[in-house]
């Protein structure tokens, strides 16, 4: 693999941010910005060979500045997804959040870590970037050090490792914030591809998108993929689910298997031949059908992100787990460290 550094301009505040270049021996070529961890593009061959962006986003970094709110590409930390209520209790001590999604907390805050310059380094075949983030930011408790590594295989494959620790008590929850369209980022939307989650199980949610703390059986709902389906195929149904999120904007139960990395879903592109398998060591991966983009953001090339142009599949624990003690734990204690794993597989198929 080749890595090859250049800049992406500067923040407000004065701090230059880098982006790194990496080509992977299977034609994939994968940029990643040291502002927030941000994937800005991932270009991958359809079955003709061609190579296309598969992630929306901007060309430069005033796109990102000036739209913090779809998250395109980004870590998402400390928490990412939904905290009810912007609340969590942890050793009997009560914490208040930034709440940036009416009532709730998204993730990570009014300035999560999808808003920070990170400190970036080539490490062997990768990228890592670092960061310390302070006690009491954006609410939560600790001096937690993070450290996300980027590596792209020759088998085509986006490979992000995580790790963390802590000083104090405190919660942590990360995900790669993505929008995929297999068919070129700003080429149509994501309805006709076919999707495939691992999972029989999901989190229903009730007013803002909370989970209710139930684990609901897909069966006989829209919200089952455990076969390959088009997205589009249920999508406009009259099921509660989809009336509350406006589409897809769910958690699923991953049916894990092992200790590693194991298949979450599985993405195709019938027009393009491409295909991604997501593996993770996660318990979730949470499916959205990019129900909020409007038409208002012009991306990469002037092209403009209509509704379902993109879709994410973020691994993670579940949306609000610090309230709900049914669901996997987030918390992270001094001593002990943090560490996940997802991959993002690219091939294709034939007609």
């Amino acid at each position: 693999m080749r890595i090859e550094t250049s800049p992406f301009g500067r923040t407000p505040d004065g701090t230059d941010v880098e982006l790194y270049t990496l080509t992977g021996g299977g034609g994939a070529v994968a940029r990643i910005a040291s502002f927030g961890g941000i994937v800005v593009s991932l270009a991958v061959p359809d079955r003709d060979g061609r190579l296309d962006d598969v992630v929306l986003g901007f060309d430069t970094l005033d796109g990102y500045l000036l739209h913090p709110r779809p998250y395109f590409g980004a870590i998402c930390g400390r928490y990412a997804n939904r905290i009810r209520g912007g609340r969590f209790t942890l050793d009997g001590r009560e914490y208040a959040l930034a709440r940036n999604d009416g009532e709730n907390h998204l993730h990570g805050g009014h300035k999560g870590f999808d808003r920070a310059v990170w400190a970036a380094r080539i490490a062997g075949a990768g990228v890592e970037l670092s960061r310390r983030s302070p006690d009491g930011e954006e609410g939560y408790p600790g001096d937690l050090s993070v450290r996300v590594r980027f590596a792209l295989t020759d088998e085509n494959a986006l490979a992000i490792d995580y790790v963390a620790t802590t000083d104090r008590a405190t919660l942590v929850n990360l995900t790669h914030h993505g929008y995929f369209n297999l068919g070129g980022a700003g080429l149509g939307d994501v309805l006709g591809h076919v999707l495939t989650i691992d999972a029989d199980r999901f989190t229903p949610v009730g007013e803002g998108l909370i989970p209710t703390g139930e684990l609901r059986d897909v069966r006989g709902t829209p919200m089952d993929f455990t076969r390959p389906t088009p997205i589009g195929a249920r999508i406009g149904s009259k099921d509660e689910q989809l009336l509350l999120a406006g589409g897809y904007d769910h958690n699923w139960v991953l049916n894990r298997r092992g200790d590693g990395p194991s298949l979450a879903a599985r993405l195709e592109s019938p027009a393009t031949g491409r295909v991604m398998e997501v593996l993770t060591t996660e318990p979730g991966v949470h499916f959205y059908s990019g129900n909020f983009l409007d038409g208002t953001i012009a991306g990469k090339g002037g092209r403009i992100y209509g509704r379902r142009h993109g879709l994410c599949l973020e691994t993670q624990h579940f949306p609000d787990s610090p309230n709900q003690p049914g669901f996997p734990s987030t918390v992270l204690r001094p001593g002990e460290t943090y560490r996940t794993t997802t991959v993002f597989r690219f091939s294709t198929h034939s007609r």
